[in-house]
């Protein structure tokens, strides 16, 4: 009795609604995991190796695939053609960029048709950081960082070879920077090309290497390099300074400086995007009768009148005292403050009959019955006065 067959997508991992690119990246996973060449004498491996193939084969093409969905396994009995692996047919599968990303993978090198690796190639980039105040990345500002840089050794003008002479051509590569390997595949010979172990991808040799500089060609120095600081940058944010990174590689241009800015708290400000909030106390005269207090933004202070009958925790928005945008410095966000206000702790006898008097001229009592216990009669409930209700409305 035949082996039942295992429904395709499941063999891939993937649903029936899985488009070209996530067949083949599925396909991609299972070949590179089973593939004969990592599992040597490994005949399960084999085998599932061979079905995720055939899997893909038929997935992969938009017939096929109609056919499998409708039928299932029974529309590909009897074979069709001879050429695949049990008689499948693989013709219609295209196998040439995965496989040659899967060698690649497995044996080191790139793909076939790639960019030849002597040609000119930006350096790497170096990453920094940088600290700065909060008012820093309100307005800007500008710092400096020490970098240490590879500079073309002036022992031997960056070629990395003794002063008298010079680079040779590489005898393995012939001066291309690549070599090509041939692999033996299940679907026939795949060519793989690699970068020139002996060269690195540069075609040359240095037999005499240069005291100076060891035979790379450059030196390191420490420089002082002056970075800008753009006004409303943000916590994590970096700032790119182009050609400030390692050297190029075959006349490449060098890679660039990116600095990540740290942005320290502040005791009084918050940030959100473009906004900055804060919360400022006032006493419970200013709230009551109103009053002009001072309010500090990252602009200094300015005057905010405080309006009569003012409750705690109302909003103030100061228009364009926020952060600036950091792609149009003309435009700001804006400060909102939490207008709070404060319960005095500690009365001075005087305080504490000012207040009285003043909870009468009110027409609120501060007893139930004038004379009596405070607390009121047992089991009853006392007159709410002033001062119960300001404990109140600061308890909430």
């Amino acid at each position: 009795m035949a082996e039942s067959k295992r429904d395709y997508y499941e063999v891939l991992g993937v649903g029936k609604d899985a488009d070209e690119a996530a067949l083949k990246k599925a396909y991609r996973k299972v070949a590179k995991k089973y593939h004969p060449d990592v599992n040597p004498g490994d005949a399960e491996a084999e085998k599932k190796f061979k079905e995720a193939s055939e899997a893909y084969a038929v997935l992969s093409d938009p017939e096929k695939r109609r056919q499998y969905d409708q039928f299932g396994h029974a529309a590909f009995e009897g074979g069709a053609g001879g050429g695949g692996f049990g008689g499948f047919d693989f013709s219609g599968a295209d196998f040439s960029d995965i496989f040659g990303d899967i060698f690649g993978d497995l044996f080191g090198g790139g793909r076939r048709g790639g960019r030849a690796s002597q040609g000119p190639m930006k350096g790497m980039n170096i990453r920094k950081s940088v600290r700065i105040t909060f008012e820093e990345a309100v307005f800007g500002c500008e710092k400096e960082l020490d970098v240490v840089l590879k500079d073309p050794c002036p022992t031997c003008s960056g070629t990395g070879a003794k002063p008298g002479t010079s680079p040779e051509t590489c005898p393995k590569c012939g001066g291309k920077g690549q070599v090509v390997y041939t692999q033996q595949s299940f679907f026939g010979t795949v060519q793989n090309v690699q970068t020139c172990p002996d060269c690195h991808g540069s075609g040359k040799i240095v037999r005499e290497k240069c005291s100076g500089c060891g035979g790379t060609g450059y030196v390191s120095n420490r420089k002082k390099i002056a970075v800008s600081i753009p006004a409303g940058i943000d916590n994590g944010q970096s700032v790119r300074i182009r050609e400030k990174g390692e050297p190029g590689v075959n006349g490449g241009p060098r890679g660039d400086l990116l600095v990540e800015v740290m942005v320290s708290r502040h005791p009084v400000f918050q940030r959100q995007d473009m906004h900055i909030f804060s919360t400022v106390p006032i006493s419970f005269a200013q709230a009551a009768l109103g009053a002009d207090i001072k309010i500090k933004t990252v602009d200094g202070d300015v005057i905010y009148n405080v309006k009569a009958g003012t409750k705690t925790d109302t909003k103030v928005r100061l228009k364009g005292k926020g952060v600036p945008s950091i792609r149009n410095s003309q435009v700001r966000g804006d400060h909102y403050v939490t207008l709070v206000i404060q319960t005095p702790e500690r009365l001075s006898a005087e305080a504490k009959e000012a207040l009285r008097k003043f909870d009468e001229l009110a027409g609120n009592t501060l007893n139930a019955v004038s004379g009596e216990d405070t607390s009121g009669p047992k089991g009853g409930k006392k007159k709410k006065g002033f001062m119960d209700k300001m404990k109140e409305a600061f308890e909430d």
